[in-house]
C-alpha cells in the first residue's frame, strides 16, 4: 500500500499483512504523514468512513471514487447526475486530449446540492459530489465512455476537482512503472518482510530515475535505468546529490 503525490513521487507505503486489506492499511499509512493542508485522493476501497473522519481529524480534504461498495450512496449519486435536468445546473468543464494515436475527451461536473443525501450525515465534511465522463476514441474510430463518481470535501470549484482527479492518474501510472521499469509484477520473493523491503527499494529507485537528468528529452524511465546501469560511474555523482 502506497501514497503517491500527483508529480508521481511516492512518500510512504505500509505492509498489508496477509489476513488484512487496504481498508486497515490506508489509517496506518495516513497517521505516518502530515497530510494537513492536501487532498487526499483514493479509489473505492479506500471510500470508507472512518478513513474520511481521519483525514478530516487531521485538517486534509478528499476525494473519493465511488461504487457499488457503498451500497445506496453510489446509487443516489448516479441517479443524480443522471438526471438531464438537475445535470444542466451542475457546474462544468473538460477537457480534451490526444495521446498515443487516441483522442480523449474528459468531462466533468460538480455540484453542491447535496443536502437531499440521506448518507450525507456519515461522511464527515462531505460538500460536494461529482461525475467524471471520459470519452475515448481509437485509431480505429471505435468510441468507449467511462462514467465515474466521487464524493468529495472540497467547495464548488470544478477546476480544482477536475485537477484533483486527473493528478489520481499519477498513482496508476506510478504502479504501472514499478510493473514495467521493474518488474514488480514478476517478484516471486515468498518472504513478505522481503517482498516488502525490495518494493521499497524499487520505489526509491525510482523516485530517483525521475529526477537524473541524462541529457536526452522525453526518454522513458526504462530508457534512463539502462543508461545508468551501462555508464553508473558517469552518473554516480548526479544520484548522490539528489
Amino acid at each position: 500500500m502506497s501514497i503517491v503525490d500527483e508529480d508521481g513521487f511516492c512518500l510512504g507505503a505500509e505492509l498489508v499483512n496477509e489476513k488484512s486489506n487496504e481498508i486497515t492499511a490506508i489509517p496506518e499509512l495516513l497517521n505516518a504523514l502530515n497530510i494537513k493542508g492536501n487532498i487526499i485522493t483514493a479509489d473505492a476501497m479506500g471510500c470508507q468512513t472512518e478513513i474520511v473522519k481521519l483525514i478530516r481529524k487531521k485538517q486534509a480534504d478528499y476525494v473519493l471514487a465511488l461504487k457499488g461498495n457503498q451500497g445506496t450512496l453510489y446509487d443516489d449519486v448516479k441517479l443524480y447526475f443522471n438526471d438531464p435536468d438537475l445535470l444542466v445546473k451542475c457546474a462544468y468543464t473538460k477537457t480534451t486530449e490526444k495521446a498515443h494515436g487516441c483522442l480523449e475527451k474528459r468531462e466533468y461536473w460538480q455540484t453542491d446540492d447535496i443536502n437531499w443525501l440521506p448518507q450525507k450525515k456519515n461522511w464527515a465534511g462531505l460538500k460536494t459530489i461529482i461525475m467524471t465522463r471520459n470519452t475515448i476514441k481509437t485509431k480505429n474510430g471505435e468510441i468507449k465512455i467511462e462514467t465515474r463518481y466521487f464524493i468529495s470535501s472540497l467547495s464548488l470549484d470544478v477546476k480544482e476537482s477536475a485537477r484533483t482527479i486527473r493528478g489520481h492518474w499519477m498513482v496508476e501510472s506510478y504502479h504501472w512503472h514499478l510493473d514495467v521499469t521493474f518488474r514488480e509484477d514478476e517478484n516471486r520473493t515468498l518472504d513478505k518482510t522481503a517482498a516488502f523491503n525490495l518494493n521499497i527499494m524499487k520505489k526509491l529507485a525510482l523516485n530517483t530515475l525521475r529526477l537524473v537528468d541524462v541529457g536526452i528529452k522525453n526518454i522513458s524511465l526504462k530508457g534512463k535505468r539502462y543508461m545508468i546501469c551501462a555508464n553508473f560511474e558517469k552518473y554516480f555523482d548526479i544520484i548522490m546529490t539528489i
